[in-house]
């Protein structure tokens, strides 16, 4: 039931991640003026909002940041970690049971073990169900982690987006002369951009 369960929200998500992507591509398709693309760059690329699609919908901040190759990795690491945690609960409820039925005084009740487990131990069977207990919060935390994750890369994704980058940005590092000491040396110079002569 779990595994039908998470199947089918892969593919509802897959389905709403490919409708946003074949959206944004109509959009694109569009003819507009560049002009009016970079005026509403700083609005579209908005961090907030990046961050509340992420936040809702793994995937939906990277496809209104346009990183749509970011998309397979956030279903990836967030898929990953579901099945390990659907298979690590499937685990320790066969060797839950199955400790209840080696310890209990039926010996009828053996044969009702799961034959992966039927030629261990209790003291081993126990060990092993401790340890899927274990992995189950190790995976619960990852998924959330890498959930955190997608929400984190949306909305710095979104932040750079509005960095300029042009070719007036430069560190240079230049001799120098104090004139208060005196002092020869070395000066970090960071040059922001030139003013336009034209104004």
């Amino acid at each position: 039931m779990q595994k039908v369960l998470f199947t089918s929200l892969l593919f509802f998500f897959s389905a709403i991640g490919s409708l946003a992507i074949a959206q944004v591509k109509i959009v694109d398709s569009l003819p507009v003026a560049k002009d009016t693309i970079k005026k509403k760059t700083a609005r579209y690329f908005n961090p907030h909002t990046a961050t509340i699609r992420s936040a809702i919908l793994p995937g939906l901040g990277q496809v209104y940041n346009r990183k749509y190759w970011k998309v397979p990795i956030v279903y990836g690491a967030l898929g990953t970690t579901a099945a390990i945690y659907l298979y690590n609960i499937d685990t320790y409820r066969s060797l839950k049971q199955a400790f209840i039925y080696i310890t209990d005084t039926i010996p009828a009740n053996n044969v009702l073990i799961d034959p992966r487990f039927s030629n261990l131990s209790p003291t081993a069977i126990r060990s092993y169900r401790d340890s899927f207990r274990q992995n189950i919060d190790y995976a619960v935390l990852f998924f959330l982690l890498f959930w955190g994750l997608n929400v984190v890369d949306a909305a710095v994704d979104a932040h750079l987006k509005a960095f300029d980058v042009n070719d007036n940005l430069s560190l240079q590092i230049k001799p120098g002369h104090s004139l208060m000491a005196n002092t020869n040396g070395i000066s970090l110079v960071l040059n922001i951009g030139k003013r336009n002569s034209s104004k």
